[in-house]
């Protein structure tokens, strides 16, 4: 597993280089051949890495259990070159998307070589669902996640477990918002009172978008990013913004959205418009999720495993999962922490863990 999880990040992935993005895309293929894989499909795209879709025991009897993969990472090419992945004293190994996600995907393809090994492969569908984009939201995979996902009966998405190996059963939902507000220029000097200032109608739209948060019941609404104005002694006639918001539940979600879409001017003369760029709905702990983790710590205590949960703040393809009414568990990959970040390492002695739960989940899964 060392060695897989080495190799796989000796492979930089940044998701805008699809030629990088493929050539580990390439290796992955030949991977899931080796594997025993009964058919790999590509999925062609022009922006991004093309995804796979891997299957095994495609033709046994009932619903599929699926891996949900990405390959692609924020570190930008070069990034190796600065920080050679290593293994510290304490068993850690470090490098550049160690964690977030080729941990993850370490641990998938070895649970499968673990079973092929052993002649305990189970006779049940067996699908892996490679995409390229998760790190920029899933723009592109996102058609696919959501035509090939519905077959599933459960998905196991590999994003890591907490730092203290817990199950990620609700994830916050997340939607990023972009406002753009046209004014008038004037000359700040001559005639500032012919102008409509811009950053003045964004400083009172900004101040009603803080009283948005409810951060006691999990909502927060936070302005991240703006620019305006064209110089110092003009009147400013534009402001492009950015809001980032996140909510607990679905219910929560749509209310920001709504809140946000009917803000109006304020300063006369001005004009607002709100558009959402991108978002994940959020991974409810709803009854199926309970149902779901309460099986799964069943299996793994049955293995000597002890199996907890936790919440995050963040987005992954298991919110778009979970919007589809299809049963999810996220943070299957190992241990670890620093995701995005220079401290990113993986909790070697949690890959095998994680490979005991999963073999034993591929095995004992029982769809409601």
């Amino acid at each position: 597993m060392v060695e897989l999880l080495k190799t796989l990040v000796s492979y930089e992935t940044p998701t805008r280089d699809k030629a990088a993005v493929d050539k580990m895309g390439a290796f992955m293929e030949a991977k899931f051949h080796e594997l025993g894989a009964s058919s790999v499909t590509r999925i062609p795209q022009t922006e991004v890495g093309d995804l796979l879709l891997a299957k095994w025991n495609e033709d046994a009897p009932g619903k599929p259990i699926v891996f949900l993969i990405h390959i692609d990472t924020v570190w930008p090419l070069g990034t190796l070159a600065e920080r050679p992945t290593y293994i510290d004293d304490q068993d850690r190994l470090f490098g550049p998307g160690a964690i977030d996600m080729k941990g993850g995907i370490t641990v998938a393809l070895e649970t499968l070589r673990g079973l092929k090994d052993r002649g305990e492969m189970p006779n049940r569908p067996i699908w892996i669902l490679m995409t390229t984009d998760e790190e920029v939201g899933s723009v592109y995979s996102n058609p696919t996640i959501k035509a090939e996902m519905p077959k599933a009966g459960l998905v196991l998405v590999m994003e890591p477990a907490t730092i203290d190996e817990s199950l990620k059963t609700m994830r916050k939902g997340v939607a990023t918002y972009k406002i753009d507000i046209e004014g008038l220029p004037s000359h700040a000097g001559n005639q500032p009172e012919k102008g409509i200032n811009a950053i003045i109608e964004f400083a009172n739209q900004a101040m009603i978008i803080n009283g948005m948060n409810d951060l006691k019941n999990g909502r927060s609404v936070s302005v991240t990013m703006v620019e305006g104005g064209s110089a110092t002694n003009v009147i400013p006639a534009h402001v492009t913004a950015f809001v980032d918001t996140r909510a607990i539940n679905v219910r929560q979600f749509q209310e920001t959205e709504e809140m946000l879409l009917e803000l109006t001017p304020i300063v006369p003369g001005s004009k607002l418009k709100v558009e959402r760029i991108n978002g994940h709905t959020p991974m409810e702990r709803n009854e199926a999720m309970i149902r779901n983790y309460a099986q799964v710590k069943r299996i793994g205590e049955a293995q000597g495993l002890t199996i907890t949960e936790a919440s995050s703040g963040g987005g992954s393809d298991g919110n778009t999962v979970a919007s589809l009414g299809i049963g999810v568990l996220d943070g299957l990959g190992p241990q670890g922490d620093g995701l995005h970040a220079l401290h990113e390492h993986v909790v070697l002695n949690s890959m095998p863990r994680r490979c005991t739960l999963i073999a034993a989940m591929l095995k004992e899964w029982v769809f409601e």
